[in-house]
């Protein structure tokens, strides 16, 4: 992964271990692990957030349920078939568990990429602007990674014109939200969205000859 990859889609969180880890795949012999870490906000709400860690980083660190831990890594999404149907997956992968000298107080993340999808605006009943942004950043080996973003007030009303295929820098936290999905019988079911959400934004020159891939 060279360093423009790498500079693309960074964060930084602290947070509480809440489950014990599930195996969840295997890369060249090294197994991954998937759990939730909380995460508090200034307001002292929570943001219980998914986390996919290496078996190394769980036995170096010694992590158990209910460590506060800080790491730093990447926000990445992959695609999983849950009833016949291909759903975007989010989760944060740890690339790093942070010394004391390095923790950080709070979920911190920096993305560039491209918008993919058309911005969606719309206005809350209490008449707050909001716009909701799909961004395509770049992964190595041809891979890219799709994350939904949300914007508030006077960057709702920025970005709801951009066009797509315009390269934007975000910074934000990632949060939870929990909302209801009515199914095809009638049956609601809570579901929880991941998503960061953005405190500044900035417009980013696209080099000539760059291109994102179309979300399938």
């Amino acid at each position: 992964m060279n360093y423009e990859q790498m500079s693309n889609n960074k964060l930084a969180i602290t947070g509480k271990i809440l489950e014990v880890p599930v195996f969840s795949h295997e890369v060249f012999g090294e197994g991954f692990y998937e759990t939730k870490i909380e995460v508090k906000r200034l307001s002292e709400q929570v943001d219980v957030l998914p986390i996919t860690i290496s078996e190394r980083l769980i036995l170096e660190h010694d992590i158990k349920v209910g460590d506060v831990i800080s790491v730093s890594g990447q926000f990445r999404s992959y695609n999983k078939m849950v009833d016949e149907k291909s759903r975007l997956m989010l989760t944060i992968f740890v690339r790093e568990i942070l010394g004391e000298e390095e923790i950080i107080n709070g979920n911190n993340i920096d993305i560039v990429g491209y918008i993919c999808k058309p911005p969606v605006y719309r206005t809350t009943p209490f008449k707050r602007e909001i716009c909701d942004v799909l961004l395509a950043v770049n992964r190595a080996y041809n891979k890219s990674d799709y994350i939904p973003c949300i914007t508030w007030g006077r960057n709702a009303r920025f970005i709801k014109n951009l066009p797509v295929g315009t390269k934007i820098s975000l910074s934000g936290r990632i949060q939870s939200r929990v909302y209801q999905k009515i199914d095809s019988d009638g049956i609601v079911e809570d579901r929880t969205a991941y998503e960061v959400s953005v405190s500044k934004i900035a417009l980013d020159g696209m080099h000539e000859g760059e291109e994102f891939s179309e979300i399938i």
